[in-house]
């Protein structure tokens, strides 16, 4: 049995070297055109070519969306951006489309292919095909069951791997395959251009009285009756290894660096433990809890894996994240002193962030480090880029540099729990 890859979302270059950093065995990113998730940030070639290079320093795989289900308008800038791939050399391209595949196949043969859930594999036939047209690896559609998935194993080829997703949204729609964004919004869903119309709130209109909207309440905010939970299958690596997956996906192209390192390096811990003993994973359990409930979620559930879902899967009261901790920053650059400007007692150091949320001098924040150590420390002094000490850091996007009580190293994660604010 060999070991599942940990396989992380990023949203930009800065996000990928966080989830490098912090655990991944590969990452899978977008680039500007024909992925799934056009609002995300996603990668300049220019960017690309660094990611990948910066991923390989550290042993790492790339994987590159290519995933949406093409129109005949889409196929000439397809070839262009495959031509460009194969100068670029990621590990993976991610497909869905028959037409994109051939495209790929025919100009960058020598690069590993993965058809993406959004082709709907739930079938151990679907997983032959694919693998008799020369696809590596197929990842499950999400409404498939660890025993499915152990019958899949079963029944293809020892070398084509299973990709599933362990943690993160789940979409409404069989396998993501939604017309509701493109038939309220005119923005498909299909071309990465996804509304999220299934977080909306709902009421009924009776035929014969246009206009005179029924409230269907849960409580008093509404209902939201598209709206599912979050995966989480911290609790139960065993069985996902057992079923026979290779590779571990989290969700969320579309998250901030806070969420990538805390999902990330709770799952490679998790992961570890349980490959070094089930013992030491099971003692860890409430560490591997606390952690990922510290990402931004909307409550968790195991969705098909078990069964299929029920109440127990909805959230039908609102559409809103918990989000118990504040991302502040990551260290891009650590000076080794900082001087508390208060007192001149000299401190652990300073380190250049760009300012996400709001925080101010004085306040009790924590360094996340890569090994799994939150560090408590203080916030001693902060400057502007232009020289300016202030006394708080209100608007978003602002670089600064921040003295602290303790010490950090670069790409760390500054962070803050709500409770400290």
């Amino acid at each position: 049995m060999k070991k599942p890859e940990l396989l992380i979302p990023a949203s930009s270059l800065e996000v990928l070297k966080t989830a490098v950093l912090f655990g991944a065995d590969a990452v899978y990113i977008g680039g500007e055109a024909f992925g799934l998730r056009a609002k995300a940030k996603n990668f300049t070639p220019e960017e690309m070519r660094e990611g990948i290079a910066f991923a390989h320093q550290h042993g790492v795989k790339v994987h590159v969306t290519a995933n949406i289900l093409a129109h005949n308008a889409d196929l000439s800038g397809a070839e262009q951006y495959f031509h460009e791939l194969a100068e670029l050399k990621p590990d993976a391209l991610i497909i869905a489309d028959p037409g994109m595949f051939t495209l790929a196949r025919e100009i960058c043969p020598e690069i590993d292919i993965h058809i993406s859930t959004q082709a709907n594999n739930t079938n151990y036939q679907t997983f032959l095909f694919w693998h008799r047209l020369g696809a590596k690896r197929v990842v499950c559609a999400r409404e498939l069951s660890l025993e499915e998935i152990r019958q899949i194993r079963e029944k293809i080829p020892e070398d084509m791997e299973i990709e599933s997703f362990i943690h993160g949204a789940m979409c409404i729609s069989y396998s993501g395959r939604c017309l509701l964004s493109s038939y309220f919004t005119g923005r498909d869903a299909n071309h990465g251009a996804c509304t999220h119309p299934c977080r909306w709130k709902y009421a009924i209109v009776e035929e014969t009285r246009p206009g005179e909207y029924l409230p269907v309440y849960e409580n008093e905010r509404g209902t939201y009756i598209f709206n599912s939970k979050d995966l989480c299958m911290i609790e139960y690596l065993p069985e996902m290894i057992h079923a026979g997956i290779n590779s571990f996906k989290i969700e969320g192209r579309m998250k901030t660096a806070l969420y990538v390192a805390a999902a990330t390096r709770t799952y490679r811990k998790a992961i570890d433990d349980y490959w070094e003993s089930e013992e030491k994973y099971r003692k860890n359990m409430d560490w591997y809890r606390s952690e990922i409930a510290k990402c931004t979620y909307r409550q968790f559930t195991t969705g098909f894996y078990f069964h299929k879902p029920d109440e127990n899967t909805q959230i039908y009261d609102n559409s809103t994240y918990v989000n118990e901790y504040v991302y502040l920053g990551i260290a891009a650059e650590v000076s080794d002193f900082a001087t508390d400007t208060r007192n001149n007692q000299q401190g652990g150091c300073q380190v250049r962030i760009e300012q996400k949320n709001k925080f101010c001098v004085g306040d009790r924040i924590e360094i996340m480090k890569p090994d799994g150590r939150n560090v408590p420390v203080e916030v001693l002094s902060m400057v502007t880029a232009e020289g300016e000490k202030v006394e708080s850091a209100p608007h978003a996007g602002q670089v600064l540099w921040v003295g602290l009580s303790g010490v950090a190293d670069k790409y760390d994660i500054l962070r803050v729990s709500k409770k400290q604010l």
